[in-house]
This record gives C-alpha cells, structure tokens and sequence, in this order.
C-alpha cells in the first residue's frame, strides 16, 4: 500500500523566521515543528519545553467544582460511607483507584465499584446503585462516566443517595441531575482546558478537597503518576494542562512510581527509568485493559492500591497471564478477519468491511477492528454477537467521519454512538447483510480517489547534517509525545546508502541500513526500518544506479551494548530526484 507523503502546511512562513531569531537560531527544522504545534513565541517555548505544575490551572474554575468538593467534605466529616464508581479501561480503572486511595487515605470508609464489561455494560448502572444501597453509602462518586447517565441520576436520587460525577467525555444539551457535574465539555463550564481524561478530572477534585481542606497542595502530587498512566493511554491531546500532567506525572513514574505499577512494568519488560508515552501506550495500558476485556478489571484497581510487594507482585503476574490469553486471542480473531476481508475486498468495488463472526470475543474485536485498518486501510466494523444482537467496535481512516455514516445508517441500528474516527454499534444480528451494503454505499459517496491512500504527514524538511547535539537536545524536550503533540517526522532528501543494507529480525521482516546527504563525506547515520522489507529493492536499485532516495523518519536513541548512539527511525522511502 502507498503512504501519501503530506507536508504539513505553515500558514504564516515568516512566523518561523521570527522564532528561529528567538531562539538563538534554533534550526528551521525544528523551528517550524514548534510553529505546527501553535508555539509561536519565545514565552510560548519556554512554557512547551517547561511545563510546571504551577502552570495548573485552579480546579475551582470547572463548573460545579465548589459543590463537589463541598459534599466530598462533607461525607468526611460526618463519617459517611463513599462508593467510588469507575470504568473497566485504563482511565476508568485508574480513576478508581485514585479516588478511592485519596479518600482512604483521608479517613472516609470507601469501596469501589467496577462494571463487568458483559453483565452490565458500560456507565453508571442500576447493578452498581444497588450495590451502593446495600453497603449503606451515602456518596456515589462516578469517574470516567455519567456524563449522559440522566435516568441512571435520577434512580440514585430516588434511593436516597447523592451523586457527584466526574467526567470527560461530550456532554448532551442537557446535565443528569446530580450534586455536580464536573465534566469541562460541559456548554456552560468556562474551565480553560477542554481535554482532560477522566482521571484528570478526578486529580483535580482531589485538589479541591484539598483547598477546602486546607491541606497543602502537594499531598496530591503522589497520585500523579496514576495521571500519567490515564492521560497517556487514553489517547488525549497532550498539549496544555494534559502536557504538565503528563510530564510531571511520568517524572514521578521514573522515580517514585507505586507498587503496582512497578510490578507491572517488570512483567511488562518496561524499564520506568526510561519509560515513554509509546511504552505506556504500548506496554503498560493494555495489560490493565486486558483485565476488563477478559474478566474482572477490579484486579487493576487492586494492583494499582496495592501496599504489599508480594501482593502487588502476583496481581501483576495475574494481569500478564490475562494479558497474554488477550494477545492469543487477537491473533486468532485477526487472522480470521483478514481472511474475511480479503475476500470481502476481492472485487476491488468495497470501500469498507464490515465483518460478522458470533463467536468472535467481544472484548478484543476493537483492537483487530483498528489493526485491519492499519492492514487495509478501510473504515472498518468488527461485530460479535451478544443476545441475538450484532454487536461491535467501528475504526476509521483520515477523510472519513464514522459517527456520520453510522448516522445514515441508524434505520438499522439498535443503537450507536462515538466520533469522528470510533464508535460502538449494536443491530439486530438478521439486519448485518442489509447494513454492510447500506454502510459501504454511505462510505462509497463521500471517497474520493486519495481518501483511500494512507497519509504520513511530515513537520519538516531536514538536512542530515543539521542533526547534531544541539539538535537532539532541543528535540527530547519535545517530549512528552501524543496526539496534538506527536513524534516529529522529517523528510531527508537527495540521499544515499552507505555500505550495504540488509534485512535483521528473527523472521527478516527489518531493513537495516546507514544514511548520508550525497555529495557530503560521512560515515552515515544508522536507520532502522521496521516491517519495511519490501523497500529493500528500492535502496539495492539506488546503489547499483547511482541514483538518490529520499526518507521520512523520526529521530531517536539507539542503546547497544552499554553505547548509546543517534539513529533514524525510518517511516518511509521512496526514489527521488536530485535537488
């Protein structure tokens, strides 16, 4: 499949100009990543390469603040018994066990409550007010949930119990009738950042009980890393608040991280001296996820609070093993979906795939879903079913708004919801044939010929000799990475191997080469290639003929044997001209 190479445009060129001055002629390459990312100004730098905590903005600005933080206080005062209501994912479980850990650890008796990802669903539910009823909690305090939870609000109203929520996800144009609502998607809240996680919004109740409180501030600064761990794999922008936090929070994973979460990270093979967004995103969230996909996600809470290091220890090996039966099981429904698609596709008139399988496992047919995208590079429905319903996860490309199509198609739907680029969808299972068509012509309508080419978009144009000391220590402040903020690619041109390359890996499926500007003596930069085999011909074409290349790639650290060394990650290559 071609990858459209797109470089990402500057609207205001002499912007870039200007900062370069500011900086101390700071290369253009970087300069003008800075500007891609609204960072226009010698200030503004200095906050994007220093975000501090004082640089919070005060939790009293979200709307309903006062009202939650006040009842919160209340309970403790009067000695009253808290259920903590969370999510099965990553945010939800980490939320949980913020909150739930605060509140101890401020006298209050709390239990948490977790739904089963089967039994009952997602959200605030009448299983979970039940269970709040019968240990005799006064307080329901929902994280990562409850937004749209109105009859559920006011079924806990009518047991007689208050509830404050907590919140991130888009709110509709009404509020569920609670205590408070804090959520800053709210219409009517002013909060100045928009995109916290869900745990990002129960740190900032923390610190309001905290100022009611009047204890100090920095009582909340150990749950940081919690923060962290949510804010990286929930996929939220990391720009502003969510930057501090984040930052801040993985400073505190690298040196103080709990026991837990250090237990984890040696299952998972994560170094947390040298731990990443990637290596959350990749390493640490999808063993907590995999409890809530197979089975019991209270485990995470648990592993997350725990106190004990042999305890600590045997919830991590648990999450590992689950872990593992989750991978197994990914790999087996995805082999089995790209067989399905591939004959699906076979007739080259699809422009999506909507794949059906009873027996497909519920809690993973979101990853493979986003993995054949990855593959195929289509719009694509995963379903199982579930009680007679077809019921799945919906993955997205570039160009192509999801949560619309499913729209014009909800004559046959039971039920859907998400965005732009992810969604849920529940139908009648005897309804699927009818909807694959109906979804593919809706899709069909709006592809134009380059919505079905995969995209990489570029920062920058970069000449290797720029990369220096300077430059890397400019670059590693760009971190921490994510969406709004992610690792800057750069396009090399007028290039030439050095040596010979090869193929590395334990089944060749790696290119391994080094890089130099043609016309410029140098003993080349290394680059590694991974999964890109299939360019091993374009470089071999390059030598024999002499012939420049030009390369898309992100610049990192290499360690090996104890020596650490700069190398270029490659994204793409392709034949090029002479400039």
């Amino acid at each position: 499949m071609k990858n459209r190479w797109l470089l990402r445009p500057v609207s205001q060129p002499e912007v870039v100009a200007r900062l370069r001055q500011e900086l101390n002629d700071l290369p253009e390459a970087l300069a003008r990543t800075l500007v891609l990312r609204e960072v226009t100004t010698f200030e503004g730098a200095r906050l994007f390469f220093r975000p501090l905590l004082e640089h919070l903005h005060d939790p009293f600005l979200m709307k309903d603040m006062d009202a939650a933080a006040d009842r919160v206080v209340q309970a403790l005062n009067r000695g009253e018994r808290i259920l903590v209501y969370g999510d099965y994912d990553v945010d939800g479980t980490t939320s949980t066990a913020l909150m739930t850990t605060f509140l101890r650890e401020m006298g209050a008796e709390v239990q948490y409550f977790i739904p089963d990802r089967f039994r009952d669903g997602y959200g605030l539910g009448k299983t979970g007010i039940d269970y709040a009823v019968e240990i005799g909690a006064a307080l329901i305090v929902a994280l990562d949930c409850g937004i749209t939870a109105h009859e559920e609000a006011r079924y806990v109203r009518s047991c007689g119990l208050d509830l404050v929520i907590c919140d991130h996800h888009t709110a509709l144009e009404t509020i569920p009738d609670a205590v408070a609502v804090l959520d800053p998607k709210r219409p009517d809240c002013a909060y100045p950042f928009k995109e916290l996680c869900g745990c990002g919004v129960g740190f900032k109740l923390v610190q309001a009980v905290l100022a009611r409180l009047g204890e100090a501030p920095e009582r909340a600064l150990p749950y940081l890393d919690l923060v962290a761990l949510a804010t990286a794999s929930d996929i939220v922008p990391v720009n502003g608040e969510n930057r501090v936090l984040l930052r801040e929070g993985m400073t505190r994973l690298k040196k103080e991280a709990r026991l837990g979460l250090r237990a984890l990270a040696a299952e998972a093979r994560v170094d947390l001296d040298q731990c990443t967004t990637q290596q959350i995103v990749f390493g640490l969230g999808p063993r907590i996820n995999a409890a809530g996909r197979l089975g019991d996600a209270g485990r995470a809470v648990d592993l997350m609070m725990a106190t004990d290091e042999a305890v600590a220890q045997k919830l991590a090996q648990q999450l590992e093993q689950v872990n593992l039966k989750r991978r197994a099981l990914d790999q087996e429904t995805l082999d089995e979906a790209v067989a399905m698609a591939e004959r699906q596709l076979g007739d080259h008139t699809r422009h999506t795939l909507v794949l059906h399988n009873p027996a497909w496992h519920i809690g993973v047919i979101g990853i493979v879903a986003s993995r054949l995208v990855e593959r195929f590079y289509r719009p694509t429905i995963l379903m199982s079913t579930v009680n007679g319903y077809a019921k799945g996860s919906a993955r997205s490309i570039n160009g192509i708004n999801i949560y619309q199509a499913l729209q014009a198609c909800q004559d046959l739907l039971v039920q859907f919801g998400g965005h732009n680029y992810a969604a849920g969808v529940t139908l009648m299972e005897a309804d699927v044939p009818a909807f694959q068509k109906q979804f593919d012509d809706v899709v069909s309508a709006s592809v134009t010929p380059d919505v079905l080419d995969p995209v990489i978009e570029v920062d920058a144009h970069l000449n290797l000799a720029d990369i220096d000391t300077r430059f890397w220590k400019v670059l590693q402040q760009f971190a921490p990475f994510g969406p709004a903020n992610d690792t800057p690619v750069f396009q090399g041109q007028d290039l030439e191997v050095v040596g010979e390359p090869r193929l590395v890996g334990r089944d060749g499926a790696h290119l391994k080469f080094a890089v130099r500007q043609r016309g410029v003596y140098s003993s080349g930069l290394d680059v590694i290639g991974f999964r890109m085999q299939h360019h091993l011909p374009t470089l071999l074409d390059s030598i024999q003929h002499g012939t420049p290349f030009e390369l898309l790639f992100s610049v990192e650290e290499n360690t090996w044997n104890g020596r650490i060394t700069l190398q270029l990650r490659a994204r793409d290559l392709r034949t090029g001209q002479s400039r």
